[in-house]
Order: structure tokens, then sequence, then C-alpha cells
């Protein structure tokens, strides 16, 4: 799609999405460049871990980035060449690209239309007798005949998948679950966080997410020793504390310092910027109420949102109009991800019944969702939006 963007002058611009840096940041930083203490070894690391766990639940292993987070869970986990994974065509490419970094194939699954999370009714079809069959205990897809080794769930935008659903299937299978919650940090399912469901979750600390160290990850699994063979592998699989031995393939992922100092800076926060997420939903809901062109994207039953990003959904007609407009009233938003499963590099791998991700790439569009916009921001973004329809 082409967007036209007026040269107009405009009011000062609303970004898509900021960090909020207005914590102890600066201070834990200055401590870590005052002490020496600026790479992947310091305490920062540790005190990020252990609060990243006891807010999740389970142990937690920090990582350079939420790619890496899921890359090595898969490789943890045994995904290697001649297994499947199956993958939400609507999604950020990491988690794909992540399967292929293993040798894996990807399997597409479509969305559910009202939280654009992967459909649990298609992955159910998916994986009766007539597309997989068992044999030994194990999953295979009847056609490639290979072993269907994992599923990656994703919580799109933050709003949870449906985890109650996608595990009974999973263990029917004998199935794992990659529980991608880079988007989700503070949502809740049924009352227990993200990242708690799966065989593991892997959370991701990009600049525009709800918590923030520039840049960074984070592995989070209720197994012990799982957690020990993930930091194996994040520290280049070094096998003795002082001499240069390393028992296999090793990567390295580990976070600095004085990434984890702002983390941590960040984590003393999280409520207050869950909170804040969720009221700016509100009002943007309210402000957009009784609009019929528009509908945002809300938390299903059971679910707490973080609302990581304010999701908008028009007619297909009306989204490229609609993004030049808000962009040319300089209100920064983006269009939603094109389904992976049509980007040239996917197209030879098996899709299922992969329909509503093409609708919703169509028809949606995220909105500004710094945690620093203000009511009159809100309200300035949803009267440009009210503006376009009137014209």
């Amino acid at each position: 799609m082409g967007y036209t963007i007026s040269n107009q002058p405009v009011e000062k611009a609303i970004p898509l999405s900021e960090p909020e840096i207005s914590g102890n940041e600066w201070k834990y930083v200055r401590e870590c460049l005052d002490t020496g203490w600026v790479s992947s070894s310091g305490g920062y690391v540790t005190r990020f871990e252990e609060m990243v766990a006891g807010y999740v639940g389970g142990v937690a292993v920090a990582t350079v980035n939420g790619t890496a987070a899921l890359h090595v869970s898969m490789t943890a986990l045994g995904v290697c060449n001649g297994d499947e994974v199956i993958v939400p065509a609507l999604t950020f490419i990491a988690p794909v690209n992540a399967v292929r970094y293993c040798g894996a194939s990807p399997v597409f699954m479509d969305c559910d239309p009202d939280t654009l999370c992967m459909d649990t009714a298609k992955l159910a079809e998916f994986l009766h007798e007539e597309c997989c069959q068992a044999h030994d205990g194990l999953t295979y897809n009847r056609s490639t005949n290979r072993r269907v080794k994992a599923v990656v769930a994703v919580h799109v935008c933050g709003h949870p998948a449906r985890m109650d659903e996608i595990a009974s299937l999973c263990a029917a299978g004998n199935i794992h679950i990659i529980e991608d919650a880079t988007e989700s940090l503070g949502s809740e399912f049924i009352g227990s966080k993200t990242g708690s469901f799966g065989s593991v979750g892997c959370f991701s600390f990009n600049g525009n997410k709800i918590l923030t160290c520039g840049g960074g990850g984070m592995v989070v699994t209720a197994d012990r020793l799982f957690a020990g063979r993930i930091r194996h592998l994040t520290t280049q699989a070094k096998s003795d504390p002082f001499e240069y031995e390393h028992d296999e393939v090793g990567y390295n992922y580990r976070l600095t310092n004085v990434q984890a100092a702002i983390g941590v800076a960040q984590m003393e926060r999280i409520d207050e910027f869950v909170a804040t997420k969720r009221a700016n939903a509100y009002l943007y809901r309210d402000a957009l109420s009784g609009l019929d062109q528009v509908r945002l994207l809300w938390e299903g039953p059971g679910v707490r949102s973080n609302f990581w990003f304010y999701t908008l959904k028009t007619a297909k007609l009306h989204k490229a109009g609609l993004i030049s407009h808000l962009l040319s009233e300089g209100i920064q938003v983006r269009p939603l991800w094109k389904p992976v499963n049509s980007l040239g590099m996917y197209t030879e791998f098996q899709s299922y019944r992969v329909e509503r991700a093409v609708e919703a790439y169509e028809s949606c569009l995220n909105l500004p969702c710094s945690l620093s916009l203000t009511p009159e921001d809100i309200y300035r973004v949803t009267g440009a939006i009210k503006d376009y329809f009137k014209g």
C-alpha cells in the first residue's frame, strides 16, 4: 500500500512509541560506569533476572534481545532440521526467523479476528487426524511426514492468546509451547502472567516495548535445569569457569550490565506502566465510541492486556487514506505486519487456511502508544480520525 503525506505544516508530532525514562535509570547506569561493570558481568544482570522471574514466575535468563531469547529457547528444546513449528501468519517476523535459524520448517496458522492471536479452532483442525497423525506419542504432519515439535503462541500487541486451549491441544500431541510474550509483559490470562504458560516464555525489551533496556530480552521457564541449559547456550557453551573449554556450539547472547541496570529501573515501575497503558486504552475507546467506521482491538474474556499497542480496525478501503491523513497531521502510526507467509522467503512453506491474517493486515493500523501520552494527545489523535471520516 502507498501512503500520501501532505507537506503542510503541522503541530508538534505525536510519536508512535517513545520510552519512558524518568526513574532510577541514570542513577543505576552511572553506578555501572563508576564501578566499571559495564559488560555482561555485574550485579544488575542478576537483579534484573530475579525481578522478572518474581514478576512472571519461574526462573529467568537475560539475553541480548527477544529474537535471541526465541532462538536459544528453540535450540534448547531440540528444534532442528526435519522438525516443524506452528507459527502465526500474523506476527512480527522474529519467531519465524528463529525457526529457520534452527533449520526447522514453519507451518503458518491463521489469526483470530478479534484478538489477532493464533486461531485455536484452526489449530485444532490442523492437529486433527486429517492433517496430522500420532506415532509413538509424537505428532507428525501427514503431508510432509515431519514431526510437529512446537507451537509458538504470540500475544499480539499485548493481548494474550487462548493459552488454555493451546496448552490442551499441545499436551495431547506432545508438542512444546514456546510462548512469545515479547509484546505482553504485564498481561494476564486467567489470573497468571503471560510467559508462564509454555515450556518457555520469551520477552523483549526493545525501545518500543512497555519496558525497555534499549534492547535486551529474557527467557523465563518453570524448569530450573532447563534454565541452566539456556544460560549455558547463551554464554558460548563454556564448560569450565577458568579454561576456555566449550562442549557444544553456543552463542554470545548475554545482556550487558548497563542494559540490565536500565531494566531494573524500569521493572521498579512496571505496575505503573501497565496501569497507564490500560487507562489510555480506555480513553481511546471512549473517544472513538459512536464512530461506526472504526473499532479498537480489545482484550477478550479472562484477559487483562497490557495494551502494548492500540490497534485500530477500519474498512480496507479506508486504511491507506487514514494512515496518510494521520501522518500528515504529525501523528505517527504504522500498519500491521504483512502476513509472514506472504513474504518471498516463506511462500514455499505450508500455510493452513490463512485468510483472516490477510484481512487484518488490510484493515488494521497501530496508533500512538507512548507512556507519556497525555489525554490531550489522545483527543488530538481521535479528533484527527473523526475529521478524516467527516471529509
